[in-house]
């Protein structure tokens, strides 16, 4: 059977992959694959297992993007749930969960005299972070049995290294190049101070340590992740970077709040990268799979990175997800294999972009134009566009089939 382009691109950036996570060719069936819902029988037996016992979950947060999706499944696998937040968003998310009113800045006083399993932080996210955690933290120290902590990759003081692993080094204050003394923190040094303020406090058996790359999925407003499949959506001729094997490292939010619900069905602590597939994914990949589940016609024009860097397109905000492997080698190289084996698993990427694209047409219309002005605007891929045909030896777009 001939190989299309598709095909190509998928089997030889997973047999590059595969090499650069020093993987043996044995592994390279698997990595062809793509991702599935489930990478191998392993990690489909712990999913499906029930939980052996119901835990009482405490999430500080519950009604943001990852909370709600995290209630969801827990309640989904029996087990009682306590949410503790401000009371100020989306109060009529989970009427029948128990909501505890408090503020991680300074009130934390409805967390007292009570116990749970297990307390899940996930919103932490502020340059105030550690702070925060050690306040609910110190709180809890007594009455809860594990703390997870929803960390990022952004913690890495560099992701240079190929593979990517969890031993890797941290940012810390001298790294980061910032006074202890400052009242707020760049993202990532606020998540690695806060890592070392839950292992301080509860040691490795008690603590977990999550690391998601870029969450995506439905109710995700940052979009980071939507600008494409509703760019792909729209139609016409759409600037893609690079020729297509710059590899892509993403999470659906569903894949990581399960996983830690089922993490803590099992006792499970540690510290653990959260980002898929297993085998990196060619950006090609991506936006090849974005356009099987999309009913427009579609052109990908390919763009040199050196083009774009010259232009001033910048990766990962202008055209969201997408990061050259000269900006951090390791940023979406990351060797999963001891999280697959405890249970790590991953929806199709057609399955994300379809949900995406269904919470997306399900927003007001004012959010849903809001998308393609966030990051690169039509204007602006119209003009690098123009640009990149217009250079010596350059050419129009050449028209492809839904196969190509």
């Amino acid at each position: 059977m001939p190989t299309d382009r598709r095909d190509f691109l998928r089997l030889s950036a997973a047999a590059g992959g595969a090499i650069g996570l020093g993987l043996t060719p044995q592994g390279l069936r698997a990595a062809s694959r793509g991702a599935g819902r489930f990478d191998g029988a392993g990690s489909a037996d712990r999913a499906d297992r029930p939980p052996r016992r119901a835990l009482r979950i405490l999430i500080l947060g519950g009604t943001g993007f990852i909370g709600p999706h995290m209630v969801r499944y827990a309640l989904e696998r029996g087990h009682e749930v306590t949410v503790f937040n401000r009371g100020r968003s989306n109060t009529d998310l989970f009427p029948d969960v128990e909501n505890l009113i408090g503020d991680r800045n300074d009130d934390v006083s409805a967390l007292a005299g009570r116990t749970w399993d297990v307390c899940m932080d996930n919103n932490a996210s502020t340059g105030r972070a550690p702070w925060w955690v050690e306040l609910t933290g110190r709180a809890l120290l007594d009455t809860v049995d594990k703390y997870y902590f929803v960390s990022t990759r952004s913690a890495y003081a560099s992701v240079d290294a190929v593979p990517m692993n969890a031993a890797q080094p941290t940012l810390t204050f001298e790294t980061a190049g910032v006074d202890p003394n400052e009242e707020s923190l760049p993202y990532g040094l606020s998540k690695a101070e806060s890592e070392r303020r839950v292992l301080d406090m509860y040691g490795p058996d008690r603590a977990g340590i999550f690391r998601p790359g870029l969450i995506i999925g439905p109710g995700d407003r940052t979009d980071r992740f939507t600008y494409w499949p509703v760019r792909i959506e729209k139609g016409g001729e759409v600037l893609a970077p690079s020729q297509g094997w710059d590899p892509i490292q993403i999470i659906d939010v569903r894949d990581l709040v399960e996983w830690m619900v089922r993490m803590a069905e099992d006792g499970e602590s540690g510290i653990y990268n959260c980002v898929g597939p297993e085998y990196p994914r060619p950006i090609s990949e991506m936006l090849y799979g974005i356009r099987a589940v999309t009913r427009t016609e579609t052109i990908f024009t390919w763009v040199d990175t050196d083009f774009l860097l010259d232009r001033g397109v910048r990766p990962y905000a202008d055209l969201p997800v997408w990061r050259p492997p000269q900006l951090g080698a390791g940023f979406a190289r990351f060797d999963l294999s001891s999280e697959v084996a405890k249970g790590l698993t991953f929806r199709s990427l057609a399955t994300t972009a379809a949900e995406t694209l269904e919470f997306h047409h399900s927003r007001s219309q004012e959010e849903k134009d809001r998308v393609l002005q966030r990051f690169f605007t039509p204007e602006e891929e119209r003009e690098v566009l123009d640009a990149w045909h217009a250079r010596p030896g350059g050419s129009g777009p050449r028209w492809i089939g839904r196969s190509g």
